[in-house]
């Protein structure tokens, strides 16, 4: 089966989903590029090498990465700082892979396996206790690590999807018993 063009761009990207090319995750990002409304170097996770195959893919010249959007640096994951952790929950919403775990007033960890270093759960915390840590054995972020990233992002999605869909039956749902209740009055 031919993938599309903004599949094959797609597949190039480092599925962080970190947003820090200007778009809500790597497939309007890849989206962008097929249309023309984005350039190939805007993605800093991505970094030279991802400039490069996109480059080779779209037939275009490489170009340096744009710092308007970042600097390419050594792979990093958050970490809680547990002392500091309140639970607020704040965290848990932008992760867009859901490698958060805790509860309201419950101490939060992030599982490091599965951060993509999106840094999206950084600003959220009320009390600054998410940081970056640069991975001491750096494990190259490769194929079968952006195709799971993506993955648990699109399972996120669809839940998300989902848990709107029920919200806004149970809404319509409120709706009708009260239309029904004032009808009775």
């Amino acid at each position: 089966m031919m993938q599309s063009l903004v599949d094959q761009i797609d597949a190039l990207l480092p599925q962080t989903q970190c947003t820090k090319c200007g778009y809500k995750g790597c497939k309007p990002y890849a989206q962008a590029i097929s249309e023309k409304k984005a350039e190939i170097n805007q993605c800093p996770p991505g970094g030279v090498e991802g400039i490069s195959k996109l480059a080779a893919l779209l037939g275009v010249e490489e170009k340096p990465l744009n710092p308007d959007f970042g600097i390419e640096q050594p792979r990093k994951v958050a970490f809680i700082i547990e002392a500091d952790c309140i639970g607020c929950t704040k965290c848990l919403p932008p992760c867009p892979v859901d490698a958060i775990l805790g509860a309201n007033k419950q101490m939060h960890t992030i599982i490091a396996d599965e951060c993509t270093g999106c840094e999206l759960c950084i600003a959220p915390c009320p009390v600054d206790c998410i940081i970056m840590q640069e991975i001491q054995s750096p494990a190259a972020w490769d194929q079968t690590k952006a195709n799971h990233a993506k993955e648990r992002y699109q399972n996120k999605q669809q839940r998300l999807e989902i848990q709107l869909e029920e919200k806004s039956a149970r809404l319509k749902k409120q709706k009708l018993m009260l239309a029904k209740l004032k009808a009775k009055k």
